[in-house]
């Protein structure tokens, strides 16, 4: 952590806006020390903006209301991932029936993952925000591969109705084109060029 830290000029804490477990390892894997609180808000979907807004306000409104709610100075990071298919925003799903359908769509198809990332400093209210995309193209799944997946109730928390990195939805992916860990959801080469900017501009 305190090599990561010193090198961006980060001397206040890190609050990370985020309950997802993936977000947390990758956090850690590049050295950081954090505190995590999530943030409860609206995500009802606004069919109305691009899918970029979308993500980057869901990302923002999440840290923005954990850096309200703090009695100290830190940065706050929010983010949002959402999957793209034909212009049409593939969200989590709220059942296992929705999962199914997902990954029937999402079959033989290349669609694009969104992943946003918010930055505010809850003393001053300095905010920054950014997203990465990266393309995402699967195999045709058969159906018994699909129904196995969705009984094991790992695509039920994960935009897409998929994980690529740590269960059996890495096989349905048969091509990527760009960054890796936007996918699981946190972009670390944005996330750590974000961090370098906000904290020096």
């Amino acid at each position: 952590m305190k090599p990561v830290s010193n090198l961006l000029g980060l001397e206040i804490p890190l609050v990370l806006a985020s309950g997802s477990p993936r977000r947390h390892h990758l956090l850690k894997t590049i050295g950081f020390e954090f505190t995590i609180i999530t943030a409860d808000i609206d995500e009802t979907l606004d069919i109305n903006i691009p899918p970029e807004q979308y993500c980057m306000n869901l990302a923002r409104s999440k840290a923005v209301k954990v850096a309200d709610n703090l009695d100290y100075e830190a940065v706050v990071l929010g983010a949002d991932t959402i999957v793209v298919l034909d212009g049409r925003i593939i969200n989590k799903p709220s059942n296992r029936e929705e999962a199914v359908k997902f990954l029937k769509d999402l079959s033989g198809n290349t669609h694009l993952v969104y992943t946003a990332i918010a930055i505010v400093n809850s003393k001053t209210g300095k905010t920054l925000t950014k997203y990465g995309i990266t393309r995402v193209t699967f195999r045709e799944l058969e159906d018994e591969e699909i129904t196995a997946y969705v009984e094991s109730g790992s695509p039920m928390d994960k935009a897409g109705a998929y994980g690529i990195q740590d269960d059996f939805g890495a096989v349905f992916v048969k091509h990527v084109e760009g960054c890796y860990y936007n996918i699981v959801g946190l972009p670390l080469e944005l996330l750590y060029s974000s961090l370098k900017e906000f904290l020096k501009g």
